[in-house]
């Protein structure tokens, strides 16, 4: 018999029943139906992930053992023939291991891109390093053809397999599969706002099935045509967790007169919810810029002030000078194919100079290939009152003024090609807010001035989210954003992005 059922016959306490506190308040919550289902999917997805990546890694350790055989084999089988074996497993164990250490496969990064293809890049670089200083210090061979060939090809080919499971994860939330049902907390204006950022479909993996708002007693709530029920009440967030079958709760603004709120409702949804996600209204700041620290239990947010120069922008230039170099010098046999039907299809030069806004406000010369006839700037104001552009743009989907041979450049951007020239000589970047036109400057209010800080790119976020479909508002927000908030890693995505939109163009015209 335990301590506890010995004293309990003696407590004679008015109300007190020491097995139903036993029962009840002593009990550990139980998973529900909701939980257990987004426990399977994570697994599922987990195991699909572990698979990929120990195939990479075995094969990519395995391959780089042969090519050093091949290379080298009179050496290797006269010496240690157990070599062969231990090299290649003891690389990809040490590979793995550095991959779960650096939670690559956590739920929290599952999908979402550019984090996950840097813990990734991360746990490898980790991995090699390691193995490479202790070999040197042991004096071990074998490892030089891991670093030359299973390292960079290891790499390359996990991110890219992380990029298909992505793409995977994405179609199976198209049909409703592995994603978060999601109730979202808060005032009205914060959850009509949170909603509309996780977007209309689950590619971010929140299905929002309900709401809970602290500060109205509508039934229900209509955001971008579609309702969502409301829950009220004290215990409302639970509830709904409960009825609505969801395993997510969002939390975008909590009651002013009520500090504990997010701690009393996490302790609501245990058993109930898997994560309570916090959302903050911090305008347009990213997660390079954010860190959490957490101060004798209060959570400090620091937010880093942006900053225009420095180390990170010198790697930047260097990055566009070798992207420059290198197109510019592949891209001469498609330039000269440009140049020769841009000739036959219009008389005129090939190249057209504009005069754009770059870095600081200074103005430079924009180099394209022609598109247009060679008087469409003397018949623009013509064509003034049909502008279907979004405030200071000038925009036509049937321009009259553009040729038969620019209609297929703009389509595909390919008349932006010879502004590598321009980035070659530092007017611009590859990737950076759109070049403006100087009419489009003196336009400008205090805020939108602030594009002019980094230099303008090739591409960016206005060329890959939508181009000229995008209202003026949404093109200011994404260049602002980017301003602020760049990273060496987001620029290449954005190339990455960019070559698939020259694929499938959107808003190009």
């Amino acid at each position: 018999m335990s301590a506890v059922e010995e004293v309990a016959p003696t407590l004679q306490l008015p109300g007190f029943n020491l097995a139903a506190i036993r029962r009840d308040a002593a009990s550990a919550p139980r998973a529900s139906a909701a939980l257990v289902s987004r426990q399977q999917w994570e697994r599922r997805y987990r195991a699909l992930l572990r698979v990929t990546d120990t195939a990479i890694a075995l094969t990519s350790c395995v391959l780089a053992t042969v090519l050093s055989l091949l290379a080298t084999a009179p050496h290797i089988l006269t010496g240690d023939p157990w070599l062969l074996v231990r090299v290649p497993l003891t690389t990809a164990v040490v590979w793995l291991i550095a991959l779960s250490l650096f939670n690559t496969r956590e739920p929290a990064i599952m999908g979402t891109g550019v984090a996950e293809y840097k813990r990734v890049a991360h746990a490898t670089g980790l991995a090699f390093g390691s193995l490479a200083i202790v070999y040197v210090i042991f004096q071990w061979e074998g490892i030089r053809t891991q670093l030359f060939f299973a390292l960079p090809a290891g790499i390359v080919a996990l991110i890219l397999s992380r990029w298909a499971c992505r793409k995977f994860l994405i179609w199976q939330r198209e049909f409703g599969r592995y994603t978060s049902r999601t109730v979202v907390v808060g005032s009205r204006d914060d959850v009509e706002y949170a909603i509309r950022t996780l977007g209309p479909g689950q590619r971010l993996g929140y299905d929002v099935v309900g709401a809970t708002v602290l500060d109205d007693e509508s039934a229900s709530l209509t955001v971008d045509a579609r309702t969502y029920p409301v829950v009220h009440g004290p215990d409302a967030a639970a509830r709904a967790a409960f009825s609505l079958h969801a395993d997510t709760i969002l939390v975008a603004s909590q009651p002013a007169a009520d500090p504990n709120y997010i701690k009393r409702l996490a302790w609501e949804l245990e058993g109930t919810a898997s994560e309570l996600v916090i959302c903050s209204r911090i305008a347009d700041v990213a997660g390079p810029r954010m860190s959490l620290r957490p101060v004798d239990g209060m959570p400090l947010v620091h937010v880093k002030i942006p900053t225009f120069e420095g180390g990170a922008h010198v790697i930047k230039r260097g990055l566009d000078i070798v992207t420059a170099f290198a197109a510019l010098t592949l891209l001469t046999p498609v330039a000269l194919v440009i140049a020769v039907a841009i000739r036959l299809d219009s008389p005129g030069r090939v190249f057209f100079q504009q005069a754009r806004v770059g870095r600081d406000g200074r103005v430079f010369n924009m180099l394209k290939f022609r598109s247009m006839r060679l008087n469409a700037e003397a018949e623009l104001g013509d064509l003034a009152d049909s502008n279907e552009g979004s405030g200071p743009l000038f925009k036509l989907k049937d321009d009259p003024r553009v040729t038969k041979v620019g209609r297929v450049l703009r389509r595909f951007s390919l008349d932006e090609l010879p502004q590598f020239w321009n980035v070659l000589r530092g007017d611009m970047s590859v990737v950076g807010p759109r070049p403006p036109l100087p009419s489009e400057v003196q336009s400008y209010d205090g805020t939108v001035y602030r594009r002019l800080y980094i230099k303008p790119g090739i591409t960016g976020p206005w060329q890959v989210g939508g181009r000229s479909d995008l209202t003026w508002e949404e093109s200011v927000r994404l260049d602002l954003r980017y301003v602020e908030n760049w990273s060496v890693m987001s620029d290449l995505v954005l190339m990455w992005r960019t070559a698939k939109a020259m694929v499938k163009p959107a808003g190009a015209y």
